[in-house]
């Protein structure tokens, strides 16, 4: 059986705070179609993929209900759900979850081609801070919003009509960090599905970052850590200017070489697709990233042992 599966990068076009639901969820169906018209068989949505980046703005506990998702699916995004079984497509979506027991996630969930929920992930590398900064224009307040993930760095197996594919999760600044891909590289991973919501300015404050900067590194580290890793990355954005606040692009699948083979042109809704050759993951994982033979972890304590640096005296 091949295992060839043809993916899609569904990236967003900016979304507004007054957007209504109804009118975001008609934008994601018609890339789903887009996508499944190109013959793909997974597609690939952004981060938060329902709503605007909400955690740039202080909200009271009132505002905030609009944002989260008490549950997936829900009446809220379920012609979603359908219309990707009736497809025959699956897909990766980020969004806020509000768990039953009242904890908040910035999470993401795959979904395989016949409607069932492959895998959840809660991103863990939440970036920003708690209180806000003063006299900040926009905020970055993920560690207010949300927990930090509980389930780790899980891999799953598709089903047979995406190749029997191992799949990886990431969100965001979680891309940032090569212990969360190595993470995924050492559960067998073949293609990682990453949606980011990355702003085009420094969100901390200062003026070091610029957009293209920002668009250099979003790609740069999708390369370097699909190739240590020997995995296909598929990682997508939400692009463009939401309330006067600006979004990277730079929506992009790359292959287990490193090498970039589809990437978006535009800040607005768009599809990217490429055939992915899962077994071209096997010369990576059999020679140079050959973990079993090459890897030395009893040096690597430091890694999980400790947060901030030690520098020698």
């Amino acid at each position: 059986m091949s295992r060839i599966i043809r993916v899609a990068g569904a990236q967003l076009g900016p979304t507004q705070r007054a957007d209504s639901r109804q009118s975001t969820l008609r934008r994601l169906l018609a890339l789903l179609e887009d996508a499944a018209a190109r013959g793909a068989g997974l597609v690939v949505f952004p981060e938060l993929a329902l709503t605007t980046f909400f955690p740039r703005w202080l909200m009271s506990e009132g505002e905030l209900s609009f944002y989260y998702e008490p549950n997936m699916p829900n009446p809220n995004v379920r012609p979603l759900f359908d219309r990707a079984r009736d497809l025959g497509v699956g897909f990766y979506i980020g969004y806020a979850e509000l768990t039953p027991d009242g904890r908040r996630y910035n999470s993401a969930i795959l979904v395989s081609p016949t409607g069932e929920t492959i895998g959840k992930y809660r991103k863990i590398h939440l970036p920003g801070s708690v209180e806000p900064r003063e006299d900040a224009r926009f905020q970055q307040l993920e560690k207010r919003y949300f927990e930090y993930g509980d389930l780790g760095f899980p891999t799953f197996r598709a089903p047979a009509s995406l190749g029997d594919a191992v799949l990886g999760m990431l969100i965001c600044n979680d891309r940032r960090w090569p212990e969360a891909w190595r993470m995924l590289g050492l559960g067998g991973v073949e293609l990682v599905c990453v949606g980011y919501n990355s702003a085009a300015y420094d969100p901390n404050g200062g003026n070091t970052e610029d957009v293209g900067l920002r668009t250099f590194h979003s790609r740069l580290v999708a390369q370097s850590n699909a190739y240590m890793n020997a995995t296909w990355a598929v990682c997508v954005a939400k692009a463009g200017v939401e309330d006067g606040s600006g979004l990277i692009g730079g929506s992009c699948i790359v292959d287990p070489n490193g090498c970039v083979v589809a990437e978006a042109a535009t800040l607005a809704d768009e599809v990217i697709v490429a055939d992915c050759d899962l077994d071209a993951c096997l010369q990576g994982k059999g020679k140079m990233f050959d973990f079993a033979a090459h890897r030395r972890p009893q040096w690597y304590g430091a890694i999980t042992g400790q947060t901030g640096a030690i520098v020698p005296e």
